[in-house]
């Protein structure tokens, strides 16, 4: 009894301990969820904007979902190269590098008036925002004890919470006051300042990536698990950055619903982001990640289908319901892949995985929607992508992962 009595004292000190020093890492955790926030807002400011910029630009609801593409190939390119990038400077360069690029391609799109400009300039934005993304769960990671990767990256994930909160509002601002271009502009300059200041103040990162090239990546790529993630996460971000894209758009040309009543609903639909994408890092630390993705794709991916079959007088009850859980993927994602691969290859694991699912779930699935508006109706194309994000919480519970501890 006295022996149990002890052993339970000692794993009460031992908690205790691993969560001081996870505490401890909160700091640098939040400066990397700022950078994270700016460069998410960055890549979706245009969702909130879209009908604006589809009448100013006169272009159609194709044209206008292509937009979300050309962001993704853009990050598509720079997560599969983010690798070579690393390896020869260090994550903590590549982070500073990437926040730097985003002001930069910021304020050149809000200063052109050319159709193939803005093309052009969203691709680029793509590539800068793509760099960041490895680099950041690496040094994450390295920071942090295995047992706390849940809830540290669930700070980290707060920022696209943030973000999709953000957006709608920051786009509301833009449009009432200034214009989408000013405001794309001014989101440049707060990129370029925050990279300046993690120059001064940001920790962890001092040490270099992986290369493609190297032995862990063909290992990974024989690690059957791994190719099982990067089926989950085209579908976790089909259900949250490849939805938003188009629902502002969706909900005003085909419900019927004031641009500006639709993107503060959308806001207010987001309002419990943080706290849940938070309360996700530790369910994903008790339940553990498979159970947690599976939950997350099953109930996103019902509320999306009704999004396209739900009657107009219940679409606002859907709008609030979608995202809900959607958070929930990314921390339990993150940390799956995290235990599936060595310390020296996460880096390579996410910049492999992460890059075909914004590709084909924030890119092609928006445009995929918006030809669906062009050529039958959104509705149908929401209804579609909500049955294929329902399928995949079947494919999370066969995903096998090694023991946390």
């Amino acid at each position: 009894m006295e022996k149990n009595s002890t052993g339970h004292l000692a794993a009460e000190k031992k908690t205790s301990g691993d969560a001081a020093i996870f505490w401890g890492h909160v700091g640098p955790l939040l400066f990397l969820a700022l950078i994270f926030f700016i460069n998410f807002t960055a890549r979706i400011i245009l969702s909130p904007l879209l009908p604006t910029v589809e009448r100013e630009l006169e272009i159609s609801h194709s044209q206008a979902g292509f937009f979300f593409l050309l962001i993704s190939i853009g990050y598509f390119v720079a997560l599969m190269g983010s690798g070579f990038f690393s390896s020869r400077l260090t994550h903590r360069k590549t982070i500073i590098s990437s926040c730097a690029c985003v002001g930069l391609v910021l304020l050149s799109i809000s200063l052109t008036n050319s159709l193939w400009a803005i093309r052009l300039g969203l691709l680029a934005l793509g590539l800068g925002a793509g760099l960041y993304i490895p680099s950041a769960i690496a040094t994450i990671t390295s920071l942090v004890d295995p047992r706390n990767w849940g809830k540290a990256i669930a700070v980290h994930e707060l920022a696209p919470t943030m973000a999709f909160l953000a957006a709608p509002l920051l786009a509301e601002l833009f449009l009432s006051r200034l214009s989408w271009r000013t405001g794309l502009g001014l989101m440049g300059v707060t990129s370029l300042i925050v990279s300046l200041a993690y120059i001064r103040y940001g920790r962890g990162g001092e040490f270099p990536g992986e290369s493609p090239t190297s032995g862990a990546f063909k290992l990974l790529l024989r690690t059957p698990a791994f190719w099982l993630m990067l089926v989950l996460f085209v579908l976790g971000i089909s259900a949250t950055l490849g939805a938003f894209a188009m629902l502002p758009l969706y909900l005003v040309s085909e419900r019927g619903m004031g641009q500006s009543w639709v993107n503060t609903l959308i806001a207010l639909s987001r309002i419990s982001g943080p706290f849940l994408g938070f309360l996700g890092g530790w369910v994903s630390d008790k339940l553990g990640p498979r159970h947690t993705m599976a939950g997350s794709l099953f109930f996103t991916g019902l509320m999306t289908l009704l999004l396209g079959l739900g009657p107009t007088s219940w679409i606002i009850v859907f709008v609030f319901l979608q995202p809900l859980l959607a958070v929930w993927f990314f921390p339990a994602g993150f940390a799956a892949l995290s235990l599936i691969t060595p310390a020296s290859a996460r880096n390579l694991a996410v910049s492999f995985t992460v890059p075909f699912g914004l590709v084909l779930g924030g890119g092609v699935i928006p445009a995929f929607i918006g030809l669906m508006g062009d050529t039958s109706s959104f509705a149908l194309g929401f209804t579609l992508v909500g049955g294929l994000i329902f399928s995949g919480g079947v494919l999370a519970l066969y995903l096998k992962l090694p023991d946390q501890r």
